[in-house]
């Protein structure tokens, strides 16, 4: 009897041991598909950056257009 609890004890830490080292495995994995995640991230939100200053820039170029339009009318 106490040979067979040996043994199954042996079995469960083993099984236990590969699950973890699956587990292991796995977070290693997740880390680094959310470093690259945040990388992206990082990009896109510097991209969207440039283009709201781009479209600022252009907004206010459209104003003074309007603004020089509406004189010439006046």
């Amino acid at each position: 009897m106490l040979d067979t609890s040996l043994s199954q004890l042996e079995t469960l830490v083993g099984e236990l041991v590969e699950r973890n080292r699956q587990l292991a495995e796995s977070n290693q994995q997740l880390n680094g598909d959310l470093l690259r995640a945040r990388e992206e991230n990082d990009t896109l939100q510097l991209n969207l950056m440039e283009q709201e200053e781009l479209n600022g820039s252009t907004a206010a170029r459209i104003q003074a257009l309007v603004e020089r339009a509406s004189a010439v009318n006046a």
